[in-house]
């Protein structure tokens, strides 16, 4: 079976400490070719560029990382820092950022040691080492990343193959600046034992929790005495105040606004799909590069340094627009050819999630059949599938919505909410091919449409905001998602 190919640019400065450390990864290693962005040739010849991608490719490979458990928060905080690391030299505000970070913590994620441990180390060495004792353990020094990187460079559960001439020496007795120590909470000494004493001593290492706890103490007796200060009666005006109160006529509390659920809520956008490539860590993924009108450094952008684009799709779409990645569960249900620079719409405002290492940012909207009653429901795996297409001349990133129900949507949709799941299940196609919004489908009639947008109509089709109609090409009746 053929390796993919790496090859790593000569000034890539993360790589070459994996590949170092973790001999046994399976992939092949080209010499020949010394490539401006490192880069990785996969079997079927789809290449994948950019040193962050690769890294986070690399670690599905490497048996520490994939062995332990990362949550979807965890593996977001690694793509994040894995981002905010990728410039050389790393800038002063990140390197901040990352000392306080690690200032209650042994690893980048806390205890868990993962490839962000790795790639930052070989990313922040050169200005470790560069750093004096003052930029090092000063007043405001890096005092942190300093015993971060010292951990990362001598512990034995990261196994990183480094030379004892190559390790940055750092000196644990040399410190310019002492920061001042928390107080140890006082304990109580039990009478008669040496309990408290025993206790005081083994309390040290939780003298930050201790002191949350007192400190939540102290604001409780506060209110506790402003409240038995307030209950006190003047002498005298105990009578008269109860009197006042009882004629006093009673307020009644404004009534809650009821939360409104609406089509408006969801984010629409028109999306162009610059490159479509399959993940390379799930067969039924595609993995897309996506034009949808964000502004300049957004959080859901992926940054141009880190795209895996072929030279021709660079050179088509040049200057670069801003970009996410989006991966979608349509690999085996299109063909790949259909999901090359073509328009589609897209779900702008979804909680991006990580898919097999890849973080996606927005949703491609396709039709599939819809089931028929009592049809059994993996009947489709291979069924029909057809994407949600914009009318001719819209443009990326051109606002979408369903007739009757124009608002601002939601910056991001609540999962804690399930607003997508109560709106969803109403997107449909006409007999026109149009895509609708049908709130009889969506379950908004009778008392169940309590709480929901009111609309226009029974049905809103999806339009562009200059007017025209999304469709499909062929789905009578289909489910849309």
């Amino acid at each position: 079976m053929a390796l993919p190919v790496l090859s790593v640019s000569p000034s890539d400065i993360t790589l070459p400490l994996i590949l170092s450390s973790y001999r046994s990864l399976p992939i092949a290693i080209s010499t020949e070719e010394k490539p401006a962005v490192s880069r990785l040739t996969l079997p079927n010849n789809d290449a994948v560029a950019g040193t962050n991608t690769i890294v986070s490719h690399l670690s599905t490979l490497i048996p520490l990382f994939t062995e332990t458990a990362y949550t979807d928060l965890e593996s977001a905080e690694i793509h994040q820092w894995l981002t905010l690391t990728s410039a050389t030299p790393i800038p002063e505000g990140t390197i901040a950022r990352l000392n306080g970070n690690l200032k209650f913590r042994t690893t980048i994620l806390g205890e868990k040691l993962s490839i962000a441990d790795v790639a930052i180390y070989a990313r922040i060495k050169g200005q470790v080492a560069s750093w004096s004792d003052e930029q090092r353990t000063g007043e405001k020094g890096y005092r942190y990343i300093v015993r971060w990187f010292d951990f990362v460079q001598n512990t034995p559960d990261l196994g990183l193959q480094i030379p004892a001439e190559e390790k940055v020496a750092v000196d644990p007795g040399k410190v310019l600046v002492y920061l001042k120590p928390e107080e140890p909470v006082k304990e109580k000494k039990k009478e008669g034992t040496a309990a408290g004493e025993d206790s005081k001593r083994k309390g040290k290492g939780r003298v930050a929790v201790e002191r949350v706890k007192e400190g939540a103490e102290k604001v409780k007796e506060g209110i506790k005495d402003a409240a038995g200060l307030a209950a006190v009666p003047v002498a005298g005006e105990d009578k008269q105040c109860k009197r006042e109160k009882r004629d006093k006529p009673r307020r009644e509390a404004p009534k809650k606004e009821e939360p409104v659920i609406s089509p408006s809520q969801i984010d629409l956008r028109v999306g162009h799909i610059l490159y479509c490539m399959p993940h390379p860590n799930a067969d039924s993924l595609f993995v897309s590069t996506i034009s949808m009108g964000d502004p300049e450094g957004s959080p859901l952008v992926t940054p141009h340094s880190e795209l895996s684009l072929p030279s021709t799709v660079l050179a088509k779409f040049t200057p670069l627009p801003t970009v996410r990645t989006v991966c979608s569960g349509l690999n085996g249900l299109l063909p790949i050819e259909e999901m090359q620079d073509r328009k589609v719409i897209v779900v702008a405002n979804l909680k991006p999630v990580t898919m097999r290492g890849i973080k996606s940012a927005a949703m491609v909207l396709a039709a599939s059949p819809a089931l028929a009653p009592g049809e059994d429901p993996t009947a489709h795996k291979k069924e029909t599938v057809e994407l949600v297409a914009p009318p001719d001349g819209a443009v990326a990133g051109e606002r979408v919505c369903f007739e009757g129900y124009k608002a601002e949507p939601e910056a991001v949709l609540n999962p804690k909410k399930k607003i997508w799941e109560q709106i969803q299940p109403g997107f449909t196609t006409t007999s026109d091919l149009d895509v609708v919004f049908d709130r009889e489908k969506a379950g908004w009639t009778g008392y169940t449409s309590q709480g929901k947008a009111p609309g226009e109509g029974p049905m809103g089709r999806l339009v562009t905001e200059s007017g025209g109609i999304c469709g499909v090409k062929s789905l009578v009746g289909a489910v849309v998602r």
